[in-house]
């Protein structure tokens, strides 16, 4: 759960700096309700390309700072977003409720194993915002499974609950988002993370190219740029394509 994580992290700084977002509501608004978020997406049968093998040409194929907006740098890989140098151990007290839940927004081989090389970048912005991108190779229909099964965990997970390392309620909520011209096959969602009246935004695209999953996550308060995590996953596509050996 280290993307899920890192945005509660972003999420708890802002509650602690009291920070005025556009849109938060109250803490104490009642949990949302149940989303539709519509057909399951259904990659092709037959992959367009064999699986990237190779993690290193899998990482050489994911965005860099150059591709991104002015302002975002890349994170380092050792990096842990919810501490700092020197912080002193304390008890973790998250959770999150119902407990399958706790893989949204999570990479792709993570949340389903069995991949043949993955690779992920993690970029951090001006204003709590942040860039997450991964990807997942596959052999056979590894890559189509895969697809599917982070859309069955998004579906199950349209209104869950929990707690950051403090024991600060959470409250998360995924909704539907046009379905995005990326790939072989695409889908993308929202996810909404509200701790104490205060709200960040994760735009979430999916997306099949060849036998490899790709997924971009742009994260930040409400009003940031809607279709930034489609253009990264637009760029990482057409690269990962470029990187794909023949089926």
């Amino acid at each position: 759960m280290g993307r899920l994580t890192r945005v509660v992290a972003a999420t708890t700084a802002l509650v602690a700096l009291g920070a005025p977002l556009a849109g938060c509501g109250s803490s104490d608004e009642p949990t949302a309700t149940h989303t539709d978020l519509g057909p399951e997406v259904t990659a092709p049968a037959t992959a367009s390309a064999g699986p990237v093998s190779d993690a290193d040409a899998l990482r050489a194929a994911l965005p860099t700072a150059a591709d991104l907006p002015t302002g975002f740098a890349r994170l380092p890989a050792t990096a842990d977003p919810t501490t700092q140098p020197g912080d002193d151990p304390a008890p973790d007290r998250s959770t999150t409720n119902p407990t399958r839940c706790a893989n949204v927004a999570d990479t792709v081989a993570r949340q389903v194993a069995g991949s043949v090389a993955s690779a992920e970048e993690n970029f951090t912005g001006p204003g709590f915002s942040s860039i997450d991108v991964d990807a997942a190779s596959y052999t056979g229909t590894g890559a189509a499974d895969a697809f599917a099964a982070v859309q069955d965990t998004l579906r199950e997970c349209t209104t869950f609950t929990g707690t950051d390392a403090d024991g600060t309620a959470v409250q998360y909520r995924i909704a539907p988002l046009p379905q995005p011209a990326v790939g072989d096959a695409a889908t993308a969602v929202r996810l909404t993370t509200t701790s104490e009246g205060f709200t960040l935004v994760s735009d979430v695209v999916l997306t099949v190219v060849g036998s490899t999953v790709v997924q971009a996550i742009a994260t930040g308060p409400d009003g940031m740029d809607s279709d930034l995590a489609t253009r990264v996953a637009h760029t990482t596509a057409e690269r990962v394509h470029a990187a794909s050996p023949p089926h």
